[in-house]
Parts: structure tokens; C-alpha cells; sequence
């Protein structure tokens, strides 16, 4: 008994000391670690700093309008803008409280909140419209909502495979952020927080570049900022809770009549490793490759002067390899050039 009683004591001390070190090597990299720099500006809206890139000279061309994907950022559309900033004015932003934006109070938010803060960002950035909204995935949702709060000020939307209205209800797919994913959020806010993520990256973890075609740079920053702020997973989380709410304001918006609209669809939807658990549970992949083909062939007859193309690429690698973004970039230019004529 004497022996256990030992054993247990030393196996106490020893998981107390590993713990002990862990928390020091946090607070280590919490103290002494470079810490993520906007590559933006930030700009006070109404009390929060909401981080915007505004890059080329307004010229002829309606100014273009960014909006990024439910867990994506600024640095996810480096290719869009890259390619546009030369032909004309192009704007990208991180919404509340996401990436190096601040947070606003969260009984402050809603669908028509996200529109109404944009729309107060570009008038305290001195922009003005016609725009062009570009939305990839559920950036589709908030700009159709934007388009609803200020049509005479969109002259034109582009949905990059977009999220539809009615996702949840017609897909096997019935939440953003799935419970035991929320979870491991959960956690990684926590580890953010205490440094305990970024001293892992230091001392273990070799560098991450996951091949999606953006650069180097792009994936260190990310990297850097994911450790040194529990912010951005919970960020994920608080936008989890209001996607259904962006949907339905986005279903019940008007339709867009005449509109010029470009709508730019994926060939690539779930990886072999989804596939293979959808079957598992019955469904059929295949299925729900169409069901997607088919809602994003309704937002294009959003409009009588609607357009889809058709890409093979995934739902991440349509705007994150330089090849894909090229031929989008291509059609938005065509698109604002047209827009310009018909004046």
C-alpha cells in the first residue's frame, strides 16, 4: 500500500510539474512573441476598429467590394484583389469582431448590423459608390443582405460558390460549426489565450503550408495571429450562432431583377474523406454535389441577367490558387467594364 501511495505521489508531482511547464512556456511566448501586425488599417465604426485593405485608384470601373467566407479573412482573398487593384478601386475588410477587426457588443448584432456597419466603414473611408459586391461562400449571404439595405448603390453582385438561403434544409450538412468541432474551439480559444498554442508552434510544430496555393507569408501570419488570440476561435463560434439568422434575411431579400450577376460555382465540394462518411451514414454524395449545383443555379436566376461558369476547383481553392482567381478576376473586370457602357 506504502509502495502505491508513492507511486501515486510521484506520478502527482510529475503531471503538476509537466503542467507547471506548460503554463510557463505560455506565458513565455504570451511575454516575448512578435505579435500579428494588421496589414490593413483600422478604422473606428462606431466604437469598434474594423480592419480594412483598400488598394488600386478609383477610376471609371465601380469600386469592388470583398466579402470573405464565414471562417475566412482578408489574407484569404489575396489573389481577388491582387488581380483587380490594378483595373480599379477594390476593398476587402474583416467583419466585427473577425480576424483584426474588433468585436462589438453581441446584442448589438444581426444580419441588417454586418450591412449597416460596411456601409458606415466605406462612408468613414471617404468610398463612394456604384459597387460591385463579390461574396465568396456565406460573404454571398451578406451581400445580398447589403444589396437589399441599399440598392441604388450596388450596380452589380458576384457570388464565388455561395452559400443559398436554404443550405441547412436541403443539404445533409445542417450547421456551420458541428457540436464536436465546437468543442475543440472551445478548447483552442482557451490555449490561445494562455500562449500555450503558440509555444507548441515554437518549440514543436514545423511550419505549415498547406499547398492552397496562397503565399508563404499569408500562412505564417495566420499562424501567428490563431496563437495569440483565443478571439479568432471564438469568434467562429459567435458567427455560428448567427448564420441561420444571415440566411433567412438573405432568403427574404428581393430579387434582383435585372441586376448584372456573375455566379461562379465549384466542381469540388467534399473531400474523399467526407465522401466516404456521408456513405457510412446512407448519403449519397453525388446527390449532394447536385443539390448544391442546383441552389447555386437559383441565385443565378436571381436576376434576368444572370450568369454561372462552372470551375473546377474546391470550395477554398476557387479563390485561394492564382489560376482560379485569374479567371474570376477576369469576368468581374468584363463584368464592371459592361456595367460602365450601359450608363
Amino acid at each position: 500500500m506504502k509502495l502505491i501511495l508513492k507511486i501515486l505521489k510521484f506520478v502527482g508531482k510529475l503531471i503538476a510539474g509537466i503542467l507547471f511547464l506548460v503554463l510557463l512556456s505560455g506565458l513565455c511566448y504570451r511575454i516575448f512573441s512578435p505579435k500579428p501586425v494588421p496589414p490593413g488599417q483600422l478604422v473606428d465604426v462606431n466604437g469598434s476598429k474594423i480592419h480594412v485593405r483598400i488598394e488600386g485608384e478609383k477610376q471609371d470601373l465601380p469600386t469592388i467590394i470583398i466579402e470573405s467566407g464565414a471562417h475566412s479573412n482578408t489574407d484569404m482573398l489575396h489573389w481577388l484583389a491582387e488581380g483587380l487593384k490594378s483595373k480599379t478601386r477594390v476593398i476587402r475588410y474583416d467583419r466585427d469582431g473577425k480576424w483584426f477587426s474588433e468585436s462589438s457588443d453581441e446584442k448589438r448584432l444581426s444580419p441588417e448590423f454586418y450591412a449597416h456597419q460596411l456601409h458606415d466603414l466605406l462612408e468613414k473611408s471617404g468610398e463612394k459608390p456604384p459597387y460591385i459586391l463579390v461574396g465568396h461562400s456565406m460573404g454571398g449571404p451578406y451581400s445580398r443582405i447589403f444589396r437589399d439595405l441599399y440598392p441604388k448603390e450596388v450596380a452589380g453582385i458576384v457570388f464565388i460558390d455561395s452559400s443559398h438561403p436554404e443550405q441547412w434544409k436541403r443539404l445533409a450538412q445542417k450547421e456551420l460549426v458541428p457540436k464536436g468541432q465546437a468543442k475543440l474551439l472551445k478548447a483552442g480559444s482557451i490555449m490561445a489565450d494562455l500562449g500555450i498554442l503558440g509555444s507548441y508552434n515554437t518549440i514543436l510544430s514545423k511550419e505549415v503550408h498547406d499547398g492552397d496555393g496562397l503565399p508563404k507569408e499569408l500562412h505564417g501570419r495566420s499562424r501567428l495571429l490563431t496563437a495569440n488570440s483565443g478571439d479568432v476561435y471564438r469568434m467562429f463560434l459567435r458567427e455560428n450562432k448567427l448564420t441561420d439568422e444571415v440566411l433567412l434575411r438573405a432568403g427574404k431579400a428581393k430579387k434582383l431583377d435585372s441586376l448584372p450577376v456573375l455566379v461562379f460555382t465549384a466542381t469540388e465540394q467534399y473531400k474523399e474523406s467526407q465522401k466516404q462518411k456521408y456513405r457510412k451514414e446512407g448519403i449519397d454524395p453525388e446527390k449532394q454535389v447536385q443539390l448544391w449545383f442546383d441552389m447555386q443555379k437559383e441565385l443565378t436566376e436571381l436576376s434576368s441577367n444572370g450568369k454561372q461558369m462552372i470551375m473546377d476547383a474546391s470550395h477554398g481553392t476557387i479563390i485561394t490558387k492564382k489560376e482560379n482567381a485569374d479567371r474570376i478576376n477576369k469576368e468581374i473586370i468584363s463584368l464592371a467594364e459592361n456595367i460602365v457602357k450601359k450608363k
